[in-house]
């Protein structure tokens, strides 16, 4: 399936197929599980259970450093998993959220009566706290410092509507932006990164938002339908009565104009993305940050403008994120990266758009930003016939059926965590 997805993008199949015969390990290296401890061993089991997106990138980074982002990831998780949990209610809610940060000192405080799918995190919350305890004293202030800021936020939020952009800007410094913030401190905390990479909370605050932006706009269809509303009312109630009137087929015009101007004010975050990355120095913490970013891009390059994000799910295919994850290990080819998405945006962009002046404007900017090299990416097609390609892509296809059968007998784990 994945492959006959990518078939009009051959880079993509032979990334597919290089990718599952071991390329994976270019950027996420098998850990050695045997040297650590049964409670560390069974937080990297929940990291693998409860992230798609970063168990893999987690697992590849440098050093203690790996262990203190795994068990930040946990922390924050468990976190989220008290937010999202719709059953508690608010009167027991608010104070777990604004003392969360307290129970990571407390051995044996654990919460058994969520109802969701992460809920082990809860569950054995002890063994989480108990590796937490375990981190290096500079490790432990960052994550209980995020932890309490991020559960104060998450509090507030709770009792009210995300309302005006700034308030947009507000909870996704809460719920994203802190995470970038507490993970540019752990960098710095580990050495494998200058100190100013810690200090700088702007560049890392516009980390997170770009992420959480990008799924916000994303994840429009299944968030109102679970009766979850992220977009901001300044926006929406521009072409709008209510944010779920932007799914009806008639209002899709309107619904359009919203999606671009959200897509437009995310993208305004790229120029502090490509500032951030071209610091970064060690190259498992730039794989790390870099990946999840040129994903979003290329996932916002796909909403853009897409009545697709109000009628199903928007997801970019399986082999442009191997692509991605392949690619993205310099600066030079994630500047050529973020080149090519902020054209492909550019192409879509109508006359007629309310946004289109700031949209324009702002891709100006990251294409200015950007100025990647012609060499960075070579395209593998260009000298290609249409008759070579399709006889490539039927080769490439039938030994991906071959593949995936000996590989995964092969490999067993050595497929990707999901996107």
């Amino acid at each position: 399936m994945d492959v006959l997805k990518s078939l009009g993008h051959p880079e993509e199949i032979f990334n597919l197929v290089k990718f599952k015969m071991g390329g994976c390990r270019a950027v996420m290296p098998k850990l050695d599980y045997e040297s650590m401890s049964e409670s560390l061993r069974t937080c990297y089991l929940y990291l693998n259970q409860t992230s798609r997106s970063f168990a893999a990138v987690i697992q590849a980074l440098d050093g203690e450093l790996r262990h203190a982002v795994c068990i930040f990831y946990l922390v924050l998780r468990a976190l989220d998993t008290v937010e999202d949990d719709m059953t508690i209610p608010l009167d027991k809610k608010v104070p777990m959220l604004n003392d969360f940060h307290t129970y990571l000192y407390q051995d044996d405080w654990s919460f058994t009566e969520s109802q969701e799918k992460d809920r082990q995190v809860l569950e054995d919350f002890p063994t989480i706290s108990l590796e937490f305890r375990n981190l290096a004293q500079e490790y432990r202030d960052v994550i209980s410092d995020i932890c309490h800021r991020m559960g104060v936020g998450m509090a507030e939020f709770l009792e009210k509507k995300v309302g005006s952009m700034k308030e947009w800007d507000q909870y996704c410094h809460y719920v994203a932006g802190l995470v970038g913030i507490g993970l540019s401190q752990l960098f710095s905390a580990s050495q494998l990164e200058d100190p100013e990479v810690g200090r700088d909370t702007e560049l890392a605050n516009s980390m997170g938002l770009f992420l959480q932006k990008t799924n916000i706009i994303r994840d429009y269809l299944e968030d109102t339908q679970e009766g979850r509303t992220f977009w901001p009312q300044e926006a929406w109630s521009q072409f709008a009565g209510r944010v779920e009137d932007l799914a009806q087929p008639e209002k899709l015009e309107s619904a359009l104009s919203c999606l671009n101007l959200l897509v437009t004010d995310a993208l305004r975050h790229v120029p502090d993305v490509i500032a951030y990355l071209s610091r970064l120095r060690n190259q498992s913490v730039f794989n790390f940050c870099a990946i999840p970013q040129v994903m979003a891009i290329a996932t916002l390059s796909t909403c853009y403008n897409n009545p697709m994000v109000f009628q199903g799910v928007v997801k970019i295919r399986k082999g442009q994120a191997v692509t991605l994850m392949m690619e993205a290990t310099s600066m030079r080819a994630v500047q050529t990266i973020i080149a090519q998405y902020s054209q492909e945006i550019l192409q879509k962009v109508s006359l007629t758009d309310p946004s289109r002046d700031k949209t324009l404007h702002i891709l100006a900017l990251i294409q200015e930003k950007s100025t990647p090299l012609p060499s960075s990416l070579p395209s593998r097609t260009h000298h290609l016939s249409p008759m070579y390609l399709s006889a490539a892509m039927l080769l490439a296809a039938l030994s991906w059926q071959y593949l995936s059968t000996t590989a995964a007998q092969a490999q067993g784990t050595g497929d990707m965590q999901g996107q």
